[in-house]
């Protein structure tokens, strides 16, 4: 989805401090509220005091949103390069349009995983069936930055159904195992490099230890965690250190996603462009503005500029 606002970022290289301490938690991030053309996201990566975690370069929790009937999320083609998108919805349906030709609706429990590459151009409305009447919207956008070996590869469009994502159970708590490995279990998600993604969904007073990764941290979509000494309230991320055998606890019921992976290094970003090089984010940023990206196939006839 895009950022829709100019988010000119210097290069950043993400800190691997190693804690002195026992702490688990390192850093708590209060999410920031954005519009987006009707409806509002909390913008949780990046921010000042942390660029990324492992290859997560971007966290929006969109909603949960309430559209009356007629209404709906509505953004129009717009470009992304040398990055993968997710989108993962609790809540609603999305339709997903690019300019591979993919027309896919996006529903609760799927993974829709868009890697831009060299270049892509997509687009996210909804279907006519679900404006017709009142709805909710509520779920994940993320992005991740592709190795640079990888950023320029072709772009692709991969969709996974809920059914094909593993569900484990972990000290009785139901968890999906949505990118990367974790508790026995693997997804059949395509990733680049070590990417971790979990959901799970505790009640009051149940745990779950973290997965190992190099860089790991949870966010809450709903309810309040606690680890170690440090309260997670709802709508916060808590980068987590690298302290062994770390377990998070429901204060409240919870639903929460803990995502991490490899370090990757230096990144730029600017506006919906993710890249290790600024001279390539001139570049598309030119190209968006000459309209020479690829069209976004049955919907060629509207786009979003590029921001001054």
């Amino acid at each position: 989805m895009s950022t829709q606002a100019r988010n000119p970022e210097e290069a950043f290289e993400q800190d691997c401090v190693k804690p002195s301490g026992c702490k688990s938690v390192e850093l708590l991030i209060e999410p920031r509220d954005r519009d987006l053309g009707g409806f509002s996201v909390r913008r949780v990566l990046p921010t000042t005091q942390r660029r990324m975690v492992g290859p997560w370069i971007f966290f929006d929790h969109m909603g949960p949103a309430e559209f009356a009937a007629g209404d709906g999320i509505n953004v129009r083609p717009h470009p992304h390069i040398n990055l993968a998108t997710v989108t993962y919805l609790f809540e609603g349906e999305i339709l997903h349009r690019d300019s591979l030709g993919s027309l896919q609706p996006i529903r609760p429990g799927d993974v829709n995983l868009m890697v831009a590459g060299r270049g892509i151009t997509h687009s996210e409305r909804e279907r006519p069936e679900v404006t017709k009447t009142a709805h909710r919207l509520h779920g994940l956008q993320l992005w991740l930055a592709l190795p640079e070996a990888d950023e320029e590869i072709d772009p692709a469009f991969y969709h996974y159904p809920d059914d094909d994502i593993p569900r484990v159970e972990v000290n009785g708590v139901p968890t999906r195992v949505i990118m990367g490995s974790a508790y026995e279990a693997t997804s059949p998600v395509k990733v680049f490099a070590d990417t971790l993604y979990v959901e799970a969904h505790l009640r009051a007073g149940q745990s779950i230890p973290v997965p190992d990764a190099d860089e790991r941290a949870v966010y809450v979509a709903e309810g309040e965690l606690s680890a170690g000494d440090t309260k997670i309230p709802e709508y916060a991320m808590a980068v987590l250190s690298d302290k062994p055998d770390i377990e998070l606890t429901a204060t409240r019921d919870s639903r929460i996603a803990i995502v991490g992976g490899e370090h990757l290094g230096k990144r730029y970003m600017e506006w919906n462009f993710v890249s290790s090089r600024r001279e390539r984010i001139e570049q598309a940023k030119s190209e968006w503005k000459a309209q020479t990206f690829p069209k976004v196939t049955g919907d060629e006839d509207e786009f979003i500029p590029m921001p001054e």
